[in-house]
C-alpha cells in the first residue's frame, strides 16, 4: 500500500475513465492477484454443482460408497480451499481501494497544495470538500471491479464450456442470456451517470454554501438577513434531496435488476434442463449440476451489474477529480530579481505606500477592503503592486514568498505538537520559540498546556479558544521573522488588556522592520507609525493615529465606535 511519504506518481488525467486505469496500473501486482484470486474463487463456486454431478451419477446411482465418498471428501477440500481464497480475495481487494483511496487524497492534497493562493479563484470551497468527503471514496470503491469483476467475467466463461459439455442448447441459453440483461441494465447505467453527475454538482454548490453560511453567520444576524438566507438554504437543500431521490430512484432499479433478472434467468434455464431431464436427454446429476451452475451464475452476473454500477459512479466522481487535477496555478514568469535592500511597497490600485522599516496600519470600515489591499501586496491575486519601484508579478514568485509573509486571521492550524506548529518547516530552539511566544503575548498558553511546548494542538487548534487560536497565528508569523509582514486582523478575537500588550510587544519586536496590520482598533492604532485610512478600498488619508483623529471625522467616527466596544469589552 502507498507510503504516507511516497510519491503517489502523475496521474493521468486526461478523463475520468483513463483516470481508474491509472490507479489499477499503479499497483500492477496487487491488481493482477486480485483478479487472478477473484477468477479462481468464482470458477471454483461453479466446481462445486460438477463435483456434485459426479457424486450423484458415480455415486449414488451406481451404489458406489467409495465413489461417493471421494468425490465428497473432493467437495470438502475444495469448499475449504474456496473458503480460504474469498478471505485471501477479499484482503487483497481491501487493499487496491485503499490504495486507490490513499493514493488519490495525494494527488488531491497535493494538486490544492500546487495550486495555493489560486485555489479558491479556480475551485469552490464546496467542490473540494466533496471530492474529499464523497468522490474518494465512490472512485476506489469502483476498483472492485479488477478483482470479483474481472472474476464473473471468467467464471460466466468457464460455466458456459461446462454446460457446453452437457447441452449446447442450455449454454446458447446462458451465453445469450447475459447480453440480453447488460442491455436491459446498459440504459439504467447511462441514466444513474446523468442524474448522479448533476446530485454531485449540486451537492459542491450546497456545500460551498454551508461553509459561507458559517463564516458569515454572525454578521448575518448582525444585519438581520439570518432568514433570508435561511430560506434560501431550505429550497436549495429541498431541490438537492429532489434530486438525491432521482438518483435513488434510478439506483433501485439497478440494484433490483442486479438481483431480480438472474434469479428470473435462474428459472428459465432450471426449467429447460428440469424438460430435457425428463425427455432422458440429460443424467439426474446432470441436472442437478445444471441448476448448480445457474444458481452459481447468478453471483457473478449480479457482481457484473453491481460492477457496471460501481464503474458509472466512479467514472463520474473521477471526472470530478481530474477537473481539480487540470486546473493550473496564477503563472509565474517573474525574472526580475526583488530589491536587495527593504524598499517601498506600492498598491496603485488603493493608493496605499508601505514604507520599509515603519509599523504601519490599514483602516477602513470594511475590513474586507484593508485585507484586499494585503492581497494585491502580499501577491496573492493579480494586480499592479510593486516593489522597490518593480511589479511583484515580474519578481519570482519564490523570492517574494521567502522576504514578504501574510498572516491571516483565519490561517489553517496543522494538528500536531505546539512546537512544530509554531515552527513549520524550520526547526527553531526553544529560545527562539519563547521569544516569538512572549512577543504575541501566549505565554500563559504554553503555560497552561500540560506539556508546555511539546503539548498535542487539534487540526485547526480546536482545544484551543478562538483568542488562543488568534495569538497562536501571529506567534507562527513573528517566529518566521519575515523582511515584511503583513497581518490580518491579528488582535480582532482578544480582549482590550491583551490587545494592548500584543500591539506594544509587537511594536518592539519588529522594531526597524516593515509590518503592516489591518485594524480599526484604537489600542493598536495607538503603537503604530502611520495610518492609512481607507475609504471604499482607496486611500483617504495618512499620518499618524492622533492626527487624522483630529483632521479626519471618518476616521474619528470609526474609531470611536471601536472604542465604544472597547469600554464593552472592560
Amino acid at each position: 500500500m502507498i507510503d504516507a511519504y511516497e510519491d503517489p506518481g502523475t496521474p493521468d488525467s486526461r478523463s475520468g475513465v483513463r483516470y481508474l486505469w491509472w490507479l489499477v496500473t499503479r499497483q500492477p501486482g496487487r491488481s493482477v492477484a486480485g483478479a487472478v484470486l477473484g477468477s479462481v474463487w468464482m470458477v471454483l463456486l461453479a466446481a462445486t454443482p460438477y463435483l456434485m454431478a459426479r457424486a450423484v451419477d458415480e455415486g449414488l446411482e451406481r451404489g458406489d460408497l467409495g465413489a461417493l465418498a471421494g468425490w465428497t471428501g473432493t467437495l470438502v477440500a475444495v469448499g475449504a480451499f474456496n473458503s480460504w481464497l474469498g478471505v485471501m480475495r477479499h484482503r487483497t481487494m481491501t487493499r487496491v481501494r485503499m490504495d486507490a483511496n490513499f493514493r488519490t487524497v495525494k494527488v488531491v492534497v497535493g494538486q490544492a497544495v500546487r495550486l495555493g493562493a489560486a485555489l479558491p479563484r479556480r475551485a469552490g470551497a464546496g467542490e473540494v470538500v466533496t471530492i474529499g468527503v464523497g468522490d474518494v471514496q465512490t472512485v476506489s470503491q469502483s476498483l472492485t471491479v479488477v478483482g470479483p469483476g474481472v472474476g464473473a467475467v471468467v467464471a460466466y466463461c468457464v460455466v458456459a464450456v461446462l454446460l457446453l459439455s452437457t447441452s449446447a442448447q442450455l449454454a446458447v441459453v446462458v451465453l445469450l442470456g447475459v447480453p440480453v440483461m447488460a442491455v436491459l441494465v446498459g440504459p439504467l447505467l447511462g441514466r444513474l451517470r446523468a442524474v448522479e453527475s448533476e446530485y454531485r454538482e449540486r451537492q459542491g454548490v450546497l456545500t460551498a454554501r454551508i461553509g459561507d453560511l458559517a463564516g458569515g453567520l454572525r454578521v448575518l444576524n448582525g444585519l438581520g438577513g439570518k432568514g433570508l438566507f435561511a430560506d434560501a438554504f431550505r429550497r436549495d437543500s429541498g431541490r438537492l434531496r429532489e434530486q438525491g431521490y432521482r438518483v435513488g430512484a434510478v439506483t433501485s432499479w439497478l440494484q433490483a435488476l442486479g438481483v431480480g433478472l438472474p434469479t428470473v434467468f435462474l428459472a428459465v434455464v432450471t426449467w429447460l434442463a428440469a424438460r430435457l431431464a425428463a425427455q432422458g436427454q440429460i443424467t439426474v446429476g446432470e441436472l442437478v449440476s445444471v441448476y448448480g451452475y445457474v444458481a452459481v451464475l447468478v453471483a457473478p452476473v449480479a457482481f457484473l451489474v453491481e460492477s457496471g454500477y460501481q464503474i458509472g459512479r466512479g467514472v463520474v466522481a473521477a471526472e470530478r477529480v481530474v477537473r481539480l487535477l487540470r486546473l493550473e496555478p496564477e503563472p509565474d514568469e517573474g525574472t526580475t530579481d526583488a530589491p536587495a535592500e527593504p524598499a517601498v511597497l506600492h498598491d496603485p490600485e488603493s493608493g496605499v505606500r508601505v514604507l520599509p522599516g515603519r509599523l504601519t496600519a490599514l483602516a477602513g470600515a470594511r475590513p474586507a477592503d484593508a485585507a484586499d489591499v494585503v492581497d494585491r501586496l502580499g501577491r496573492y491575486v493579480p494586480s499592479e503592486a510593486a516593489w522597490g519601484g518593480v511589479r511583484l508579478d515580474e519578481i519570482p514568485l519564490a523570492q517574494v514568498r521567502a522576504r514578504i509573509l501574510v498572516a491571516d486571521h483565519e490561517a489553517d492550524l496543522f494538528a500536531g505538537p505546539l512546537r512544530e506548529l509554531l515552527g513549520g518547516r524550520r526547526v527553531p530552539d526553544d529560545t527562539e520559540i519563547m521569544r516569538a511566544v512572549r512577543a504575541a503575548v501566549a505565554d500563559d498558553i504554553v503555560q497552561g498546556l500540560p506539556e508546555g511546548l511539546d503539548s498535542p494542538v487539534d487540526a485547526q487548534g480546536r482545544n484551543l479558544s478562538g483568542g488562543q487560536r488568534q495569538r497562536v497565528r501571529l506567534a507562527r508569523a513573528l517566529l518566521a521573522d519575515p523582511e515584511v509582514l503583513l497581518a490580518v486582523e491579528s488582535t480582532s478575537a482578544l480582549d482590550a488588556h491583551t490587545e494592548a500588550a500584543v500591539a506594544e510587544r509587537l511594536r518592539a519586536a519588529r522594531r526597524d522592520r516593515t509590518t503592516v496590520v489591518t485594524t480599526t482598533s484604537p489600542l493598536v492604532l495607538a503603537q503604530v507609525d502611520v495610518v492609512h485610512y481607507l475609504v471604499d478600498g482607496k486611500l483617504a488619508a495618512t499620518g499618524t493615529h492622533q492626527r487624522l483623529l483630529d483632521e479626519e471625522p471618518g476616521y474619528r467616527a470609526l474609531v470611536a465606535r471601536d472604542a465604544d466596544a472597547e469600554e464593552v469589552v472592560r
